[in-house]
């Protein structure tokens, strides 16, 4: 159980952690949980994303990168253009049905292409990972990404999962772009169906992930990357163990044994107090600061622990 304490900690933020909260920790009514969900697109950070969108839909000018990016990454990766910045609303949960979403979603299409090939946004580009968030967005902004869906199928490698590096003769899967376009498939088949072929796929990646513990290397059973056992928020196309867990929450069921110790190294990470706090921020500009920094309690990252483990312990793990 969580403490109730930390409970009105999370419920005294900003409204897309408040309408979460009420959700997947309290087993609020429908209708409060909506009331706040509305929240979400006019106050708060969900407001701060939204009133930095230019006229024409886009953020920054640009699809994956700002338009005046040239390459330079020596300060990280930029995370406010488009794709990242749709990425963390969805993230916040603002409402699909929102009119600024409706009316962005709507100029996305129309004016936003992506740096590979002036392709439209919705059309997708050519790295699964980055395929994989477009799919994620688009399902769940009510976009038409069927396209993008086929592309990913068909992308799949020997093991089980996807790598951005495959066009570049990579024959391995990699845990940050076999995350992405899980949570990309999962996401259109939650909101237009499921059909066998994502089915198939979907669970082909999620034995991927399952066979490695979320973060082991199979050859030598080492982590892939200390950073993986990091919890991070925002994450954007990064992967880590807590990342990992909320995919396996979110697609249902009782959770398989290989989880358990993705979810001992959550569980052992809760602080005194109940709350957990934020590890990591991958480097890079951002569109608007979440919370007071690494090392600090996150309330992102406490609302996330907390469900995977209520999801966990009503299972009797």
């Amino acid at each position: 159980m969580i403490d109730p304490a930390v409970v009105d900690w999370l419920l005294a933020g900003d409204p897309a952690v408040r309408w979460q909260t009420l959700r997947d920790l309290t087993d609020a009514p429908p209708e409060q949980v909506a009331a706040e969900r509305a929240r979400v697109a006019t106050e708060g950070w969900g407001a701060t994303l939204l009133a930095a969108r230019d006229p024409d839909g886009q953020w920054a000018g640009g699809a994956c990168f700002p338009a005046d990016f040239r390459g330079d990454f020596s300060q990280g990766q930029p995370w406010t253009s488009t794709l990242p910045t749709l990425t963390l609303l969805r993230d916040l949960g603002v409402d699909p049905a929102a009119p600024a979403m409706r009316e962005t979603v709507a100029l996305v299409g129309a004016n936003c292409r992506w740096e590979y090939d002036d392709a439209p946004f919705w059309q997708g580009e050519v790295e699964p990972c980055i395929n994989g968030r477009t799919v994620a967005i688009g399902a769940y902004f009510g976009a038409d990404v069927r396209g993008i869906v086929d592309r990913l199928l068909t992308e799949r490698l020997a093991d089980g999962g996807w790598n951005c590096e495959a066009e570049r003769g990579s024959v391995r899967s990699s845990f940050d772009t076999t995350i992405d376009v899980l949570d990309g498939l999962r996401e259109y088949e939650r909101v237009v169906g499921a059909s066998a072929a994502i089915g198939e796929a979907c669970r082909a990646g999620e034995e991927y992930l399952l066979e490695r513990g979320l973060f082991r290397r199979l050859s030598t059973g080492e982590p892939a990357d200390p950073a993986y056992l990091d919890l991070a928020f925002p994450t954007w196309w990064h992967h880590d163990v807590l990342r990992g867990l909320e995919h396996f929450r979110a697609v249902g069921g009782a959770p398989d044994p290989r989880l358990d110790e993705a979810v001992g190294i959550v569980r052992d990470k809760q602080q005194p107090d109940g709350r957990w706090l934020l590890e990591r921020t991958h480097r890079g500009a951002v569109p608007v600061v979440l919370e007071d920094g690494v090392g600090r309690p996150s309330p992102r990252n406490t609302l996330r622990a907390a469900r995977v483990l209520r999801w966990v312990d009503s299972y009797g793990r």
